[in-house]
């Protein structure tokens, strides 16, 4: 989700549900050891619980940066291990480090090491290399050998002191797909994902990967300890208060309204644009507010290009709802 989840979006998302664990952006270490640390772990007291999400591969690099993040509050420090983008793979981090599970349980060790929060890492079922594109078996199939490599993963980030594993179920394929074709083109396969919680009984794991309603994700909590959503939260955040109603039925907290997220919203940005933020940086992330409702395209398009222009402020926002309401 890099580009995505930044602090605006986890805040937005915060409002859906009191519960839910928000996960930053990718940041990698060297960002913040050598950039804008101050910047870059800036977060709302309002996103607790928020997870810090680290790329990187060096482990004393890493520990030092999962530390600042402990140090600015977060409450968990998560490992990339599952990002394909030729961006993150030229890196030496993502998906490819699934390939080096020893210097991964190293860097685990290091982190656990510096910190007292949890240290949690996300991946991928298993990887395939660009030169095996042309056989779709590769990609489709979970071989023996494969299913071999994935334990040896898990075993090794367990036995370094992994806390929580975060299992996309999909393989990752390396070079050849795009971000998109690798959310779609490698087959779903909860089944690898069902036989290592079987495997790892005691290791907490939470998979992850095209869930998209509420009985789906209530059914694979029957046989996992969570449930992680990415781009539908973010497309349709209505489904965190879905959710939220469905696994805390008695609650006393009053079910989510569209309007009192953008009154929410609306106080702040006026916060925000006092601070010197532009207000399309937090209305970007709006924009599936009314997904599938009535007037959902006159909202994105009241929002989209009245942030744009120069004398825009909260109010806009505040207005959103009257306009959809009138479409």
């Amino acid at each position: 989700m890099m580009d995505w989840t930044d602090r605006h979006c986890r805040y937005f998302l915060r409002g859906f549900s009191p519960h839910v664990l928000l996960y930053t952006e990718m940041i990698t270490s060297a960002a913040i050891l050598r950039g804008d640390r101050e910047r870059l772990l800036a977060f709302d007291p309002e996103e607790h619980p928020v997870a810090l999400q680290l790329g990187g591969s060096d482990p004393q690099d890493l520990a030092r940066a999962a530390r600042a993040g402990e140090e600015a509050g977060y409450d968990e420090i998560n490992l990339n291990c599952g990002c394909p983008s030729d961006r993150v793979s030229s890196g030496s981090f993502g998906a490819c480090l699934m390939q080096e599970p020893a210097r991964v349980a190293e860097c685990v060790a290091a982190m656990k090491a510096s910190v007292r929060v949890p240290v949690t890492v996300k991946m991928r079922i298993g990887v395939v290399e660009n030169h095996q594109r042309e056989s779709a078996a590769a990609i489709a199939q979970v071989s023996e050998q494969d299913y071999a490599s994935l334990r040896e993963f898990v075993s090794l980030i367990r036995s370094a002191g992994c806390d929580v594993a975060i299992v996309h179920a999909r393989k990752a394929v390396l070079g050849g797909l795009s971000p998109k074709e690798n959310r779609e083109v490698p087959p779903l396969r909860y089944d690898v994902v069902r036989n290592l919680k079987q495997e790892f009984p005691t290791l907490p794991i939470i998979v992850n990967g095209g869930f998209r309603a509420v009985p789906a994700t209530l059914d694979a909590l029957t046989w996992c300890d969570g449930v992680m959503l990415g781009r539908e939260a973010y497309h349709r955040p209505m489904v965190l208060a879905e959710l939220e109603r469905a696994l805390y039925p008695e609650s006393s907290q009053a079910p989510v309204s569209r309007e009192a997220m953008l009154d929410r919203m609306a106080r702040y940005a006026d916060r925000e644009l006092a601070r010197g933020e532009r207000l399309a940086s937090i209305t970007r992330h709006m924009l599936g507010l009314y997904a599938g409702e009535p007037g959902a395209r006159d909202y994105r398009r009241l929002l989209s290009e009245g942030a744009r222009a120069p004398c825009a402020t909260a109010d806009l926002i505040r207005h959103a709802a009257p306009a959809r309401a009138a479409a």
